[in-house]
């Protein structure tokens, strides 16, 4: 006798896998936590075999799991494509979606992969540029839905999220050690200022190491322990990690994510990618005061 697999647990099975955790994995899939473990729990049973590793502090997948993540992914990726051929045809277009370099990981890859299973015919191109600049560009009709990093917000915006900004050096590094302190900041980043004032503040001397128009230019000079930076909560790019001072350095002031959205974006799939990225995000202050 045929037995079928749940793809609804497949596909809850692969976010947990690809998020590090059940919690985080609900959030991107906007589902509770509860449902998502009961979903895992189906899939194991229906399959006999464990297939998630707890016994640690985070999930780790076990040798039966990462067998089955392989099957998984192609599985889904045939159900997406067959559902995008035959249904939402009416649903083709693009949407200019643009964000701050500093935070499209690790949130928005996995909004645009869910957007597309969901509007296959739907482009979203992604623009990634300064706060001002997106501004500039959705004040001028170029953007569709922007999101920001700021302080304040702007009529017309909402805010989904509000993170402290946190210290980040090299992986094991000690140039926060050093005094002046030196920092690594492109030029048009809106947490520049705010670091440099905190700092004064702080009495603590500092000298601009590192400047460029290029983030990459700033995450390697970070990681090869040349200077240290500063980016919010949960954002730390690979190579660097966050700054265990102890009180050596300034804490920092909490940051608002905003997003702004055409009057134009009122449709079934313009609405749906707005709530992607408000879950996404809205998901990581939650997780951080539950952290607390």
């Amino acid at each position: 006798m045929a037995r079928n697999l749940d793809i609804t647990a497949l596909r809850s099975f692969v976010a947990v896998a690809d998020c590090g955790g059940v919690t985080r994995a609900a959030g991107y899939l906007n589902l509770t936590q509860s449902a998502v473990s009961m979903q895992l729990k189906r899939l194991e049973e229906s399959l006999d075999s464990h297939l998630l590793d707890r016994s640690a502090r985070t999930i780790a997948l076990t040798a039966s799991g990462e067998q089955l993540l392989s099957y998984a992914r192609r599985m889904l990726e045939l159900n997406d494509e067959v559902y995008g051929r035959l249904t939402a045809q009416e649903y083709e277009g693009e949407i200019v979606l643009g964000v701050p370099h500093d935070i499209v990981y690790p949130s928005i890859p996995q909004v645009l992969q869910q957007f597309h299973a969901n509007f296959p015919r739907m482009r979203v191109n992604l623009v990634s540029s300064y706060t001002l600049k997106l501004k500039e560009m959705f004040a001028r009709g170029e953007a569709d839905l922007i999101m920001t990093t700021e302080d304040g917000l702007d009529a017309g915006g909402e805010t989904i999220a509000e993170l402290p900004l946190v210290w980040i050096g090299a992986i094991g590094g000690s140039a926060w050690r050093q005094r002046p302190l030196r920092l690594a900041f492109e030029h048009k980043c809106v947490f520049r200022k705010g670091v440099q004032e905190a700092l004064d503040r702080a009495g603590i001397p500092w000298e601009m190491g590192i400047e460029s128009d290029q983030t990459r230019t700033i995450e390697a000079s970070v990681s090869a322990d040349l200077a240290v930076h500063a980016i919010l909560e949960g954002s730390t790019p690979p190579q660097t990690e966050p700054i265990h001072h102890g009180g050596a350095l300034p804490e920092l002031a909490h940051k608002k994510i905003n997003l702004y959205a055409s009057d134009l974006m009122k449709g079934e799939a313009e609405t749906t990618l707005r709530d992607l990225i408000r879950n996404a995000y809205s998901y990581r202050t939650g997780a951080r005061l539950a952290a607390q």
